[in-house]
């Protein structure tokens, strides 16, 4: 595991530093789940968005009703 060292503002280090006193985690138990759950999120974008540029020909979400027979 490699350390990384990063700057906060004082307000998000008490906000953290509370959180992991009431729960019992550590700030880097915290800081860590953070960064995984951004991580993933912008890789499910960056994915997204590169699915759309390959497809080209991309339907609107009434097109897509209408050809389910979804549609009111």
């Amino acid at each position: 595991m490699r350390t990384m060292t990063v700057r906060i503002e004082d307000e998000l280090d008490d906000r953290l530093g509370s959180l992991a006193h009431d729960t019992g985690r550590t700030k880097s138990y915290y800081a860590r789940q953070a960064l995984l759950e951004f991580l993933e999120e912008q890789e499910d974008y960056i994915l997204g968005v590169a699915s759309l540029e390959r497809k080209g020909n991309a339907i609107t979400l009434g097109e897509l009703e209408r050809e389910l027979g979804m549609a009111d």
